[in-house]
């Protein structure tokens, strides 16, 4: 009966959840601005005491791979390689776009399409295309939103939309035929905890010394004209 702690910081939402075999057991996230840095760690910390664990009773850590905010990524990267390295546990790397996928197909449980968007500023979203078993449709891009690229994602099924990035995009979004919208689906560890104890189970780790995370695009740091 493993203890999996499950580390989200990929969007403004910091989310920790701790799950134990399959099932959800405690959750504590909170959305306001990138605040990861300040409550990652006491979020953590006061999982463990409410639900009476020890930092040695994890089996593994687990933590969202991305895309999403570079500085989210990094803290939460950083958080998860120092526990799983300390603690000699696994870690597992969980796709951030099939995790925010989940909560969707299981609710519809359609033979259809669904295509997660997340946030990537100005008129870009990460997406991807998956179906009702999570195989990989289309793989995760960062697009520019305009009729061109809206029209690559018209597979001939009915897909369902949603994520941050779902809203902005939805104007062209209506164009295309067999299209649904599900608002309110954000990115959080409690999405994680399904797909991590599969791959908890057939040892699907990664390598806590290299893992990167899925960046997608490159960070450009800028400074400031004096």
């Amino acid at each position: 009966m493993p203890h999996i702690l499950h580390i989200e910081s990929t969007s403004t939402i910091c989310s920790v959840a701790v799950s134990k075999n399959s099932e959800l057991i405690g959750l504590r996230e909170y959305n306001n601005g990138y605040t990861h840095a300040e409550n990652l760690h006491i979020f953590i910390k006061d999982l463990l005491i409410d639900y009476s664990l020890l930092p040695k009773d994890l089996a593994a850590v687990s933590i969202s791979s991305g895309p999403g905010s570079y500085t989210g990524l990094r803290i939460g990267f950083s958080t998860a390689k120092g526990l799983a390295y300390s603690l000699k546990i696994p870690l597992i790397k969980v796709d951030t776009l099939k995790a925010l996928s989940t909560s969707v197909i299981q609710k519809y449980q359609q033979d259809a399409l669904f295509c997660p968007m997340l946030d990537a500023k100005r008129m870009e979203v990460y997406c991807a295309v998956f179906d009702s078993q999570l195989n990989t449709i289309m793989p995760v891009n960062a697009i520019v939103l305009n009729e061109e690229t809206i029209g690559q994602l018209n597979k001939g099924k009915d897909v369902f939309f949603f994520g941050d990035g779902m809203p902005k995009a939805k104007d062209l979004l209506q164009t295309l035929p067999k299209v649904y919208f599900v608002n309110d689906v954000v990115a959080s560890a409690s999405t994680m905890v399904k797909l991590a104890f599969e791959q908890f189970k057939n040892n699907d780790f990664v390598d806590v010394a290299y893992v990167e995370p899925n960046y997608l695009k490159e960070f450009f740091f800028t400074t400031s004209k004096k």
